[in-house]
């Protein structure tokens, strides 16, 4: 098993990986932290925990990408961009962060 660099692609990645984990955790589509506690879904808070876990991965990964003078931001949208810099996933963030939640891109995930 060999031992990939940690370079920027390496991280932009990992973060297009979040990215897209977050988002599917918004749209309530299965993830891989519901194999991981599939017992959860019988409880009404999980879905708020699965966005909450992964919006966290998405701010750790942001933060590394940051401290490492990665180039995080071209992977978002300026308000995506925006509501990260915040760091606090509110309603604001929910609700808006598919610019427009009818569009094909947003369908398709």
């Amino acid at each position: 098993m060999s031992k990939e660099p940690i370079t920027e692609e390496f991280f932009i990645n990992k973060l297009a990986a979040a990215k897209v984990h977050f988002e599917r955790a918004l749209d309530c589509k299965h993830t891989e932290f519901d194999d991981l506690y599939p017992y959860m879904i019988e409880h009404p808070q999980f879905f708020w925990y699965k966005r909450y876990v992964a919006w966290s991965e998405l701010l750790t990964i942001v933060n590394l990408c940051q401290e490492l003078d990665f180039n995080w931001k071209s992977q978002f949208s300026d308000h995506q961009v925006e509501y990260v810099n915040e760091r606090v996933m509110s309603a604001k963030v929910l609700d808006y962060w598919f610019e427009k939640n009818d569009s094909k891109e947003h369908a398709q995930r």
